[in-house]
């Protein structure tokens, strides 16, 4: 019998296999041993013997190749199938892409890439449930831009737009990692702190906010400067629902404006002491702290504009 070769594939060629089987029997039959030819009757037995073997064979080869073709139909419909999978599973990563992006760009600003007021208003609720760890002490900071408008006005908005994302890359690398900072529109931001800090510590990042946004700002040609008015309110002493806090934030904020103090805190301390106007880092930026003295510009040569 001739050698059994694999196919490429790897896999045995068993219609060759049970040809050359069935040639080897019918060399048998056809010529037969000189031994097979003494005894007419063995010889008569044999060859049936062998025809019947033949016949199985044949048989054995029927089955074989129905079930290579079946094999072959189960193959075709599994590379279909695990096509159809890889394809299914790169439209499912999309869609999750694509619903990553919405909700990204549904709670993020497009200018800034801050958290929007949508997201800052969630973390909020959510901090402030009765089982946040975070609830006593949380701490929201309101901070409007003072002296935008006027730049908006003179340079042009693109201009203003630089502005406010330098202000914002300020505001986040002047915070903790915990902390969230998230532009809420125009020329607000605000700022939750989610540990409980001192009424000092709070005064000392409130400087610290003030002088990092008030530090000029290289655009063009021009040396720009705005300022910062903050307003801070914490839970529980100025309320204790996210809506309570941002509008004692906001109206301390606009106190911190009118009075140009830089930051003001929120409601009535403790025992009902009058509410306190923190003074910046450094005082004597007190008389420039106007929406005019702020939108000052400078051009490289040093001459000043108003």
């Amino acid at each position: 019998m001739r050698s059994l070769h694999p196919l490429p594939s790897g896999r045995i060629d068993w219609g060759l296999l049970l040809r050359a089987a069935r040639a080897r029997l019918r060399s048998l039959v056809d010529d037969p041993p000189d031994a097979c030819r003494v005894a007419d009757d063995s010889a008569r037995r044999v060859r049936a013997e062998v025809l019947g073997c033949m016949d199985t064979l044949d048989a054995v080869r029927d089955a074989v190749q129905r079930e290579l073709e079946r094999y072959h139909v189960i193959e075709c419909e599994l590379i279909g199938a695990t096509a159809a999978l890889a394809q299914s599973r790169a439209e499912l990563a999309a869609t999750r892409h694509g619903e990553r992006r919405a909700r990204h760009l549904a709670f993020h600003d497009s200018l800034t890439t801050l958290p929007n007021r949508l997201f800052f208003d969630e973390r909020l609720t959510q901090a402030l449930i009765p089982t946040a760890p975070e609830h006593a002490g949380l701490t929201v900071l309101y901070i409007d831009l003072d002296g935008l408008k006027a730049i908006n006005d003179r340079h042009g908005h693109a201009t203003g737009d630089e502005v406010i994302k330098i202000v914002a890359a300020r505001l986040r690398g002047a915070l903790r990692t915990q902390d969230v900072v998230c532009r809420l529109g125009g020329d607000e931001f605000a700022c939750l702190l989610n540990e409980p800090l001192a009424r000092a510590q709070l005064e000392h990042l409130a400087c610290k906010l003030f002088d990092t946004v008030a530090a000029p700002m290289q655009i063009g040609s021009r040396a720009l400067v705005v300022l910062a008015s903050i307003g801070i309110a914490s839970c529980p002493d100025d309320g204790t629902t996210g809506a309570e806090l941002v509008k004692q934030a906001d109206r301390a904020m606009y106190r911190a404006k009118r009075d140009r103090t830089g930051y003001a805190f929120g409601s009535l301390e403790a025992g009902r002491r009058p509410i306190q106007l923190g003074l910046r880092s450094n005082p004597s930026r007190a008389t420039s702290a106007t929406p005019a003295a702020a939108a000052i510009s400078t051009d490289l040569t040093g001459s000043a504009r108003m």
